[in-house]
């Protein structure tokens, strides 16, 4: 068959090197494959929550080295599934509510389960609190990274505002949408300036050459870092340190992340609240170094 041409979806800027030479690569190779035997992104999702759920079982042996090891490249499976399924569902343009939402439980899910893991080995009531506190860290992390990231990558292409999601009747798709929806509010007002451009893309250009540096800091809130780091504190014989790193320097990388992206946009917006125009953008891109 055809290969299909390649995913565009994400910009290169802000993303993980380990995204951009090892899993997506990795997942592109598999797309043809996947997609010439049917196989659902919905289905790729699952396989994806069951590699994540093997790693879990490997980490729970964290004591010996081999099993951290089999842990780390089962994790990286995960990895490479959980682009894969996006890909399939936007070569098919099978996209859908139910699939958004089950490639995001999926991935909680995964994680989850190695923190339930890690805690049942460590077997104190010290190490649970510890786990329950940073996976509610965790998933507040990681919902507010995808709805930045999802928002620059829809700006930088001129895009003032998102596509209206198809509401769903599944109770627990619609509180994944609102959560995932939370930062919208705050961030209204560039997308208003962004709208009323008749030609957005200066604008657009000039906020994506912006908004990369926070960007790429909060790209450390990727579910990458997070494997390596709980290969490495396995490693080192204590995976109590990750869940300290989710606690203290993730969470201050979120709010960093968030209130500089914010001020970002707030440079953007004519004071005046008259159109961008290209004559602005060298002041502009001085104001926001």
């Amino acid at each position: 068959m055809t290969r299909p041409p390649p995913d565009r979806s994400r910009d290169r800027r802000i993303e993980d090197p380990t995204n951009l030479w090892i899993v997506h690569p990795a997942a592109y190779s598999l797309l043809p494959w996947f997609i010439a035997r049917r196989v659902s992104a919905n289905m790729v999702s699952v396989g994806g929550l069951i590699l994540g759920a093997l790693a879990a079982l490997c980490y729970a042996q964290w004591q010996d080295w081999r099993f951290v090891l089999c842990g780390l490249i089962l994790s990286i499976g995960w990895l490479i599934a959980d682009g894969l399924d996006g890909m399939i569902a936007r070569a098919t343009g099978t996209a859908s509510a139910l699939g958004r939402a089950l490639d995001g439980l999926c991935d909680h899910g995964v994680f989850a389960l190695i923190y339930v893991s890690l805690a049942w080995s460590i077997g104190t009531v010290g190490g649970w609190a510890l786990a329950v506190a940073a996976g509610a860290a965790h998933a507040v992390q990681s919902n507010f990274y995808e709805s930045e990231r999802a928002r620059f990558h829809r700006r930088c292409k001129g895009i003032a505002a998102s596509s209206p999601l198809p509401v769903s009747r599944n109770p627990l798709v619609r509180c994944y949408d609102h959560v995932a929806a939370t930062l919208e509010r705050f961030a209204r007002r560039f997308d208003a300036v962004l709208g009323r451009e008749s030609d957005p893309m200066p604008l657009a250009s000039v906020y994506g050459r912006a908004s990369t540096p926070p960007m790429r800091l909060m790209s450390l809130l990727s579910a990458n870092v997070r494997v390596y780091t709980i290969f490495l504190a396995c490693l080192a014989g204590d995976p109590r340190w990750f869940w300290w790193v989710e606690l203290g320097p993730l969470t201050l990388i979120l709010l960093t992340g968030l209130v500089w992206h914010r001020r970002v946009e707030r440079r953007l917006i004519p004071a005046d609240a008259r159109p961008f125009s290209s004559s602005m953008i060298h002041s502009k891109d001085m104001n926001t170094q």
